[in-house]
């Protein structure tokens, strides 16, 4: 009789395994993990032999992988190792969501997406601050992919450029434009004409102040993903969603404001989404744009 537990194996470049990664799991439902931790690039071909090598082809899909951990592109470094270990029908659906940075892009976008028609027929702009870490990098790409022109922020025009230059190549289109903004003048140009501002910054940084974000006339959506004092956007708290939100220059006199929190119940479901999904079949990769995939499905 064929076995029908669900099995993750968690693999994870951190020193122990992400707690918050093996409760979501069990959450979703999942049987059993295998959660390994301190996992190098050259210790994933025994473990995904493991994986594919243990039950029938028809039982395949019963096992999966989730690369996780805090650091981005350690995770990314496993997750080619996994796929690369992977031949012919011998292969598992995988994950990844290291830091949440997947999930967490596919909620912004997805919540700004509930306000301003995301496509090349309506050319609705968005400003990304932070934009060269792994969540603004992957918000910038799928709302690229969505039809946006995107301007992708840094303090340093040399990252936001290089940045903005490797998600037009992979996407296949110019549609981020890597821009800096070290001052609040360059901060104010950026706005211009700007109707989505998604704030991607590392913990505690104030990256958009009330005074500056209230010269924007068209912005419609501020979406802030910070949710350690100071926030990224002023005047946005950690739990606001879909909160109207004062804004002097606006017709209305308001817009709309999520928190970090406020997107985290979307970020949540579609977590224990894309991992029920891992066990539909053996030769899924759920990377940034499959996994927004199933967000917009929910």
């Amino acid at each position: 009789m064929p076995d029908k537990r669900s099995i993750l194996i968690m693999l994870d470049p951190d020193a122990q395994t992400s707690s918050f990664d093996r409760v979501v799991a069990t959450d979703a439902g999942v049987d059993q993990q295998f959660a390994y931790a301190n996992v190098a690039p050259d210790q994933v071909q025994g473990l995904v032999h493991g994986a594919i090598f243990t039950r029938g082809m028809d039982d395949l899909k019963r096992t999966a992988i989730f690369v996780g951990g805090s650091d981005v592109e350690a995770g990314e470094k496993l997750l080619a190792r996994v796929t690369e270990t992977f031949f012919g029908p011998m292969r598992v659906s995988v994950m990844f969501d290291a830091n949440g940075a997947n999930t967490t892009a596919a909620a912004a976008v997805l919540a700004a997406g509930k306000h301003v028609e995301l496509s090349s027929a309506s050319s609705p702009t968005a400003l990304v601050l932070a934009g060269t870490g792994p969540v603004g990098q992957r918000a910038a790409r799928l709302l690229a992919r969505e039809g946006v022109a995107v301007r992708l922020a840094s303090r340093s025009l040399q990252r936001a450029t290089a940045a903005a230059n490797a998600i037009n190549k992979t996407i296949g289109n110019s549609l981020v434009t890597g821009i800096e903004t070290r001052t609040d003048d360059s901060l104010k140009q950026a706005l211009d004409g700007v109707a989505i501002v998604i704030a991607a910054g590392a913990a505690g940084i104030r990256l958009l102040a009330t005074n500056i974000r209230e010269t924007a006339a068209d912005l419609r959506v501020a979406i802030d993903l910070n949710a350690v004092p100071p926030l990224g956007i002023e005047g946005i708290d950690v739990t606001d969603k879909a909160k109207a939100i004062p804004h002097a220059a606006s017709s209305t006199g308001t817009i709309i404001g999520y928190g970090a929190i406020g997107v985290g119940g979307t970020k949540m479901k579609i977590h224990k989404a894309a991992l029920r999904s891992l066990f539909e079949s053996n030769d899924k990769v759920l990377d940034a744009e499959a996994i927004y995939q199933i967000g917009k499905s929910l």
